[in-house]
């Protein structure tokens, strides 16, 4: 699946862990920053088996030096639910993304979605496809062990380390990584890169104006939550493309469409060529329509999921059959 020659140098002491997560679900960038003996992650892996292969990877580098933080970008189990590997380190996370935490689906939740759903029927289906090469039964959430609002600084041996709160953007309680001095940012799932993003907490406008932050830092590289590397202006197309679906969500909200049928629809006339899984457009739209329905009920995270299989498996059988 990904193995520890995935650990690339950005700059000097700044390290990403990109495994091949491209037009798939689940595997989530992650990132190293080293100096004068200390350590600290950016985010970790899925499972335990797929965080000791990037740990691995880590120890080519820094060899015995136990990483004494791990920055969590967000509260999704793909990149957090590889935090038991390091019992011994300080867990940062924002104080929103305990609330995330609550509504996502547990390990066990999720190991019965993907082997006890019929995989005849669109939703088994998706997530045997998606997830089934993930291992989640022996894995225990660890809550972070220190939560912060708006801004918190830190040092990694000579490095300068600022966390910004950014959320509600994907989830409730994103954060962004900023390091000045070498000009990266560690953004979690604010950025995608290659493939659609799915976002769960919204709206669009609060994403894009996430994503106009990191540019404002000035930054030569983002590490984005998923895929390749990216330029600033890799990030300005991107944030194009959010604000062109804010756009097209408003259109087709107006029009009395439903998110599926929205999604459908910029689907079929291929909107946004050269992503991969579009059905993920169902569970952005679904997150957008909530918020122009004015629903501020607790949302469900397992619901957007059946549409966006609806959409794949209607893709995957090329049939027009309604969704």
């Amino acid at each position: 699946m990904t193995d520890a020659t995935q650990l690339h140098e950005i700059t000097p002491g700044v390290h990403m862990w990109a495994p091949d997560g491209v037009d798939t679900w689940g595997l989530a960038n992650c990132g190293l920053v080293h100096s004068d003996g200390e350590a600290l992650l950016v985010d970790t892996p899925y499972t335990p088996a797929l965080t000791e292969v990037f740990l691995a990877a880590t120890r080519h580098l820094v060899g015995d030096i136990v990483p004494s933080t791990v920055v969590a970008t967000h509260a999704n189990g793909d990149h957090t639910w590889g935090n038991q590997c390091l019992t011994g380190s300080a867990i940062l996370a924002t104080d929103a993304a305990l609330e995330h935490q609550c509504v996502e689906p547990t390990p066990q939740e999720l190991h019965a979605l993907v082997w006890d759903s019929d995989p005849d029927q669109p939703l088994g289906w998706y997530f045997r496809r998606h997830f089934g090469k993930f291992d989640f039964s022996d894995i225990q959430v660890l809550p972070p062990t220190t939560t912060f609002s708006g801004r918190h600084d830190l040092t990694v041996g000579r490095i300068p380390v600022e966390l910004h709160e950014v959320g509600p953007a994907h989830t409730m309680g994103d954060l962004i990584v900023h390091l000045p001095e070498q000009r990266v940012v560690f953004a979690g799932d604010v950025i995608f890169s290659g493939d659609h993003p799915c976002h769960w907490a919204g709206p669009l406008d609060r994403i894009s104006a996430a994503a106009e932050r990191i540019l404002a830092f000035d930054p030569e590289w983002i590490v984005p939550g998923h895929g390749p590397l990216m330029t600033p202006d890799a990030l300005r197309t991107y944030i194009a493309y959010l604000d062109d679906l804010s756009d097209q969500a408003l259109l087709l909200h107006g029009q009395g469409k439903t998110a599926m049928e929205a999604a459908r629809i910029l689907i079929d006339e291929n909107r946004y060529p050269g992503l991969g899984l579009p059905e993920r457009l169902a569970i952005t739209l679904s997150t957008e329509f909530r918020h122009l329905n004015e629903d501020s009920s607790r949302p469900s995270l397992v619901e957007p999921f059946e549409l966006a299989a609806r959409l794949a498996w209607r893709r995957a059988s090329g049939t027009a059959a309604s969704a």
